[in-house]
């Protein structure tokens, strides 16, 4: 794990959330599920970035630091979530975004018959809100997946995912289209129960200000392999 150039301020640091690393620009944490990145019409205080703007002003709300969104996770994914501490270093993510590696984490149902390959299609938001693959490209925008099935038992796989382009709930699109929704996942699955089993794993990319490689990486929640017994929680790619 890459070091933090400053100090964590652990006294203000929010329940419920892990820094993975802080500098003078940017902040990295480990987003648990159920928590949203940022401000709905139904919610405002708590959120990733609400709680974390309350972090870097130690707890003074009258302070003029603020955090600029430089990505966001879905409410029930949790994992690697980074954010600005400036409008300029926030546009500098922007500029290089698609530079950036984000791999993932899922846990899905059944067994997959191809254990890795590529889910491409263009896919678009429907009238209920939901993300669906159309034939027709100019009525949706490109969304490849690359999966790789890492443990599998009788009735579930683990993949890890590259994300190769970052439309909308597109793991969950595809993986769901594909026969092989995840788990947890009420919205693309059914009668879904518990966490949406989806984790942002690690996250690569050019630090906006130096240009230093960086990788930030998280552990397998525990959750995920408790659908493969005791015995399986530190048996993949040393994950507890």
């Amino acid at each position: 794990m890459i070091k933090s150039k400053i100090k964590i301020r652990t006294k203000y640091v929010p329940a419920g959330i892990k820094i993975l690393y802080e500098d003078r620009d940017i902040i990295v944490i480990d987003k648990r599920s159920g928590l949203l990145s940022v401000k709905a019409n139904y919610e405002a205080k708590k959120t990733a970035h609400y709680m974390l703007t309350n972090y870097i002003r130690k707890g003074n709300p009258k302070a003029k630091m603020n955090l600029f969104v430089v990505h966001r996770l879905d409410r029930g994914t949790s994992g690697v979530l980074i954010f600005a501490k400036s409008m300029e270093i926030r546009e500098k993510f922007a500029s290089r975004w698609d530079d950036v590696k984000k791999k993932y984490i899922a846990l899905v149902y059944g067994n997959l018959t191809k254990k890795d390959g590529i889910i491409e299609s263009y896919i678009a938001e429907g009238d209920d809100y939901k993300m669906k693959s159309v034939k027709n490209p100019e009525e949706g925008h490109l969304a490849i997946t690359k999966y790789k099935v890492i443990k599998a038992s009788k009735n579930y796989s683990l993949l890890e995912i590259d994300l190769l382009t970052g439309k909308k709930n597109q793991i969950r699109t595809h993986l769901s289209e594909n026969g092989h929704p995840i788990v947890g996942d009420k919205k693309y699955g059914n009668n879904a129960k518990g966490r949406l089993a989806l984790h942002a794993l690690s996250i690569r990319f050019k630090h906006p200000f130096n240009n230093e490689e960086m990788t930030i990486e998280t552990k397998i929640p525990d959750y995920f392999m408790t659908y493969f017994g005791q015995q399986s929680r530190t048996n993949v790619r040393g994950k507890a």
